[in-house]
């Protein structure tokens, strides 16, 4: 099998994402035949190295596993995080699975989790343009000028966000499809506009909706959703 970089390793194997499996690398905690690789562009072989992660052999897994999870409010979307509930703790699965994108600790909904690392990359990374579909609610009534403003892209940090669309729901709630997913942009954008946001809601990503799933339930992707999530990613399963 062709070499491939660490990183992309560690996260086709379900053990973390790319991002993670970087800083992973840079802290020391990977080794590969033993020995501690702290250098990025390092490749390994799939099917001879032996890859540890904190001391905790990584492998490919043998039965790829992909999940839609509700997650409630005050739950943090990561594998571990000192103190505080995750979302693994709520999914009862044998095999060891990761949140795809980013979901806030005070948001609520779609969480897809899963073991097949080429997922999150493809429906992370903003150049792949695939949509993800919010219910808001504000503290205050929203002039058409705030949401006309989040649509059309605004500068949040010195960076404009990329357009969206917005459609009004109510005068202190929303729907905002984006195609990217920069640190806590919708709650940013709301606060620029001179708002809050007190719940925010994910419905759908990519054509994987929510539907009536129970706030703290999962279930496993229907097989019909998973070939299609599949074929939009241009990946063969």
């Amino acid at each position: 099998m062709a070499m491939v970089r660490l990183q992309k390793f560690l996260s086709e194997a379900g053990a973390c994402s790319r991002r993670k499996g970087e800083a992973h690398i840079l802290a020391g905690n990977v080794a590969v035949n033993g020995n501690v690789v702290v250098t990025l562009g390092t490749k390994v072989d799939p099917d001879t190295d032996v890859v540890h992660l904190n001391g905790v052999p990584v492998g490919k897994p043998d039965h790829l596993v992909y999940v839609m999870l509700n997650k409630p409010e005050g739950i943090v979307a990561s594998c571990e995080h000192r103190g505080e509930p995750v979302v693994t703790d709520l999914v009862d699965l044998p095999q060891r699975l990761f949140p795809v994108g980013r979901l806030d600790k005070d948001s609520t909904g779609l969480l897809l989790m899963t073991n097949d690392g080429r997922i999150h990359h493809r429906l992370s990374h903003p150049s792949f343009d695939h949509e993800k579909e919010y219910d808001v609610t504000v503290q205050w009534p929203l002039a058409d000028q705030a949401l006309a403003a989040m649509e059309k892209g605004m500068p949040l940090s010195g960076v404009m966000t990329r357009p969206a669309r917005v459609r009004r729901i109510s005068g202190n709630r929303f729907r905002i499809v984006l195609m990217e997913g920069k640190n806590r942009q919708i709650r940013r954008m709301v606060k620029k506009a001179g708002n809050r946001v007190v719940r925010l809601h994910r419905i759908r990503v990519a054509d994987l909706k929510l539907g009536n799933l129970g706030k703290g339930s999962w279930r496993h992707l229907r097989p019909g959703e998973l070939r299609q999530l599949l074929k939009l990613l241009q990946l063969t399963g």
